[in-house]
C-alpha cells in the first residue's frame, strides 16, 4: 500500500514538473528573422489603384509572451512599397513602376487562437529611405530609371497592420495586410508626382525562423 502511494505521488510530481516545464517553454521570449514577398499599390480616398507592384520584405522580430495566449511582437524590416502601371496605347506599350523603400517598425498584439494558429494586429511606423521610377517600353525608346528625391515626399509613413500566422516551431508562415493612414506626397512639393494624396497599401506573405 505504501509503495502504491509512493508511486502515485511520484507520478503526480513528474506530471506537474512536465506541465510546468511546457508552460515555461511556451512563455519564453523568442527572437528570429523573417522575410517574404509584398504585393503593394497606392490608393486615394476615392479610388483604389489595382496596379500591383511585386516587392520584398526582410527583417528581425521578437515575440514577448504576456500570457500563454497573448504576446507582444515588435519588428523591424526593410520593405518595398509602391505601384505599377501597365499601359498599351496606339503609340507604345510598356510597364511603369513607382518604387518606395522603407524601414518599417510594427508593434503587434499576437493572440494564439490554437497552439499553431494566431491572429495579430497593431500599428506600424515607417521611414522612407529611397525610391525610384522606372519605365520599360515595348520598343525600348522610352526606357529609363530615375531615383526620386525623397525630400519631395513625406519621409514618415504610418498605419495599421493585421494578419494571421501558422506556427510550426521553429518555422512559421503568415499573411499580413498593411493599411497606410498617411499621404506619401507633399502638397507643396515641386515634384511632378500627380497623386500626393495617395497612401500605401501592402499585402505580404512571409516565412520566419525563430531561435
Amino acid at each position: 500500500m505504501k509503495k502504491s502511494k509512493i508511486l502515485i505521488c511520484a507520478s503526480l510530481v513528474l506530471s506537474l514538473m512536465t506541465f510546468t516545464g511546457v508552460k515555461a517553454q511556451q512563455n519564453e521570449p523568442k527572437f528570429g528573422i523573417k522575410g517574404g514577398v509584398n504585393f503593394s499599390n497606392l490608393y486615394t480616398d476615392n479610388v483604389d489603384d489595382n496596379n500591383v507592384l511585386t516587392g520584398f520584405n526582410v527583417g528581425l522580430f521578437a515575440k514577448l509572451p504576456v500570457t500563454n495566449f497573448i504576446s507582444i511582437q515588435p519588428e523591424i524590416s526593410y520593405t518595398g512599397k509602391g505601384a505599377e502601371l501597365v499601359y498599351n496605347n496606339a503609340l507604345v506599350s510598356g510597364t511603369a513602376q513607382f518604387k518606395l523603400d522603407y524601414i518599417e517598425v510594427p508593434l503587434l498584439l499576437v493572440v494564439n487562437v490554437t497552439k499553431n494558429f494566431n491572429i495579430h494586429a497593431g500599428p506600424y511606423a515607417a521611414y522612407l529611405v529611397s525610391g525610384k521610377t522606372t519605365n520599360k517600353s515595348s520598343n525600348g525608346n522610352y526606357n529609363f530609371q530615375d531615383n526620386i528625391n525623397t525630400d519631395d515626399f513625406n519621409r514618415f509613413d504610418a498605419g495599421l497592420a493585421g494578419g494571421v500566422g501558422l506556427d510550426l516551431e521553429p518555422v512559421s508562415f503568415g499573411v499580413r495586410y498593411n493599411y497606410g493612414l498617411t499621404k506619401i506626397g507633399k502638397d507643396n512639393s515641386s515634384s511632378n508626382f500627380t497623386s500626393p494624396d495617395a497612401k500605401n497599401s501592402v499585402l505580404s506573405f512571409y516565412a520566419a525562423f525563430s531561435f
